[in-house]
Order: structure tokens, then C-alpha cells, then sequence
């Protein structure tokens, strides 16, 4: 009974991390001109901590937001991440304290997006002025002087 005990405290006490998605509607959610939103995206980390030693599957900003999100995003067809937000606990000061029986937590969320390409100009080629009209002729300089 004891080591079922042991067994359940420790399952309880590691690393676990979760990804939460929903696809989004592009005519529902504005991200930007230029970007079509394709799902919002949360990760959440955890890492537990005894006598300040982690278990194993440490908590990092770098796993929730490039292992975990930024990989989520590309796997739904995303190009970036819009709306970044992040968070996690601190590892310094006061809260060192923390590990000797505690947890650290990361969490970062943000829009999944396309970049959308503009529609390519006929007129390109034209320049900037309007078509049909001549530029101005070049200025000359006025005539010097003679001796």
C-alpha cells in the first residue's frame, strides 16, 4: 500500500505540459492587415520540485513558447504567432524558496496566423504616376553670359 502511495505522489509531482487549441473563424477574429488567423494556441509546462532538485521535464519559457507553441502552430499550417503572451515562475530571490517543496509553471498563448500575399499589381511595371501621361520635360539651365 505504501509503494502505491509513493507511486501516486510521484506521478502527481512530475512534469506534465498541455497544449489547448481552437480552430478560428477568419471572418470572426482581426488579427492584422495582411494576416488570416487560423487558431489560437495555448501551452502550459509544469515541473515539480523536491529538496530543490526538479524532476525530470524542467520548465523553460524556451519549451512552452519554441517546443511547444511555435511547433502547434506550424503543425495547423500557420506561418507566425500573433498576440504573443507568456508567462512564468521565477527562478530567483523569494522565490527560490519555492523548490524545496513546490513547482515552477510556464505558460505562453498567441493567435496561429498566415501571412497572406497581396495581390499582385498589373501596373507594377508602370511607376508611381497615373498611366497615359509624359513626364515633364527636363529643365534646362539658363543661358550664361557671354564675355
Amino acid at each position: 500500500m505504501r509503494r502505491i502511495a509513493l507511486l501516486a505522489l510521484a506521478t502527481a509531482l512530475a512534469a506534465c505540459s498541455s497544449i489547448s487549441t481552437v480552430r478560428l473563424q477568419p471572418e470572426n477574429v482581426e488579427v492584422g492587415p495582411g494576416l488570416r488567423p487560423v487558431a489560437a494556441i495555448q501551452a502550459n509546462a509544469t515541473s515539480g520540485y523536491v529538496l530543490f532538485i526538479p524532476l525530470p521535464g524542467g520548465v523553460s519559457l524556451d519549451r512552452v513558447v519554441n517546443r511547444m507553441l511555435i511547433v502547434a502552430a506550424k503543425t495547423m499550417g500557420a506561418d507566425k504567432i500573433v498576440k504573443l503572451q507568456f508567462d512564468v515562475t521565477p527562478a530567483d530571490g523569494i522565490w527560490t524558496l519555492r523548490k524545496v517543496l513546490g513547482w515552477r509553471s510556464a505558460r505562453a498563448a498567441g493567435i496561429a496566423v498566415q501571412v497572406e500575399t497581396p495581390a499582385a499589381d498589373p501596373g507594377a511595371d508602370e511607376g508611381p504616376e497615373p498611366a497615359g501621361t509624359e513626364p515633364p520635360p527636363p529643365a534646362t539651365p539658363p543661358p550664361s553670359p557671354g564675355p
